[in-house]
């Protein structure tokens, strides 16, 4: 059973960087500037990059360099490993929590005992667009919930987590995934797996999607790390609709790789599991090459949303 948080808990911020030193001062500053009553630390994490010492000038800030396997993954379980608080926050250097964050999402977990894991909504910050808001109205995440939408809501920045849960039972970010790619999402999955998921309905973090551009081996990795995460979680197959989700996102990855065959393939795959999913006529029309993949991308990410 899950332990009573203490009254005022501690927590660590954990914040992987790399090569955004005036988004991450941001970042550090509106986490060190909640208005929790208990102690807030951070751990800073370089990631392939040189680190900033100074940083540490704060005491509040601990600066370490990722020594794990490189990538995102390694970078959080770095810090996960240094962090002392009773609470453990996720937090990418180029995202802000908003005032309120931590008060409230405690407050929530505080509330739900038997929880280890409370997350909250986000406002999506995409190329100087007005913000859009995203938010789940509800209290809790089942994991079937999850296998049946990914739920972008659910950002890693906005993760609080009880520590023991975290290392003795959730456990650490997989690093085996191919590219890091999907890793919060697979995290997700195994938190839901440990106990549902908690959720405060109001955001309180800014997230900020960028422009990117999808070369080739991107995309390839997308498709191999969804295909990877199917053969881990074999759930899929008792959520129709999620397997087909999940198969359209490759499909459409396939599609914009050029490889018209396996683009046709995935997409008859997610149309037997789902003949509504989206994703499957979006691939096909990329596979046919009536419709150009970036410019999907770009389009769903003005609306806040990805493929």
């Amino acid at each position: 059973m899950t332990q009573s948080l203490n009254e005022h808990p501690s927590v660590t911020a954990v914040v992987p960087t790399r090569d955004r030193p005036e988004l991450l001062r941001k970042a550090l500053d509106a986490i060190l500037g909640q208005d929790h009553p208990g102690p807030v630390e951070v751990v800073v994490v370089y990631d392939q990059s040189e680190p900033d010492r100074s940083l540490a000038d704060d005491p509040r800030v601990t600066v370490l360099v990722n020594e794990r396997t490189p990538g995102l993954a390694g970078a959080r379980n770095t810090g996960i490993l240094a962090a002392t608080g009773d609470l453990v926050a996720f937090c990418d250097d180029d995202d802000e929590w908003l005032p309120g964050k931590l008060a409230a999402q405690v407050a929530a977990l505080r509330a739900a005992p038997d929880g280890a894991f409370v997350s909250c909504g986000i406002r999506v910050d995409y190329d100087g667009r007005p913000p859009v808001d995203r938010v789940l109205p509800v209290d809790r995440v089942p994991l079937a919930a999850l296998l049946r939408d990914r739920h972008t809501e659910l950002h890693p920045s906005t993760f609080l987590i009880r520590r023991g849960a975290l290392l003795d039972g959730i456990g650490l970010v997989d690093e085996e995934i191919p590219g890091s790619y999907a890793e919060d999402y697979e995290f997700l999955l195994r938190a839901a797996r440990h106990a549902p998921l908690v959720n405060v309905v109001e955001p309180y973090v800014t997230v900020r999607w960028h422009k990117r551009s999808y070369f080739a081996q991107r995309w390839e990795t997308i498709a191999t790390a969804l295909q990877w995460l199917l053969g881990r979680y074999p759930e899929f197959a008792t959520v129709p609709a999620g397997e087909a989700r999940v198969s359209g996102q490759i499909a459409f990855a396939q599609a914009a790789l050029g490889n018209r065959g396996e683009a046709v393939r995935w997409a008859r795959r997610t149309l037997s599991r789902n003949p509504r999913e989206p994703r499957a006529y979006l691939a096909l029309a990329v596979a046919s090459r009536a419709v150009d993949p970036d410019r999907v991308l770009r389009t769903l990410h003005k609306r806040g949303r990805g493929i």
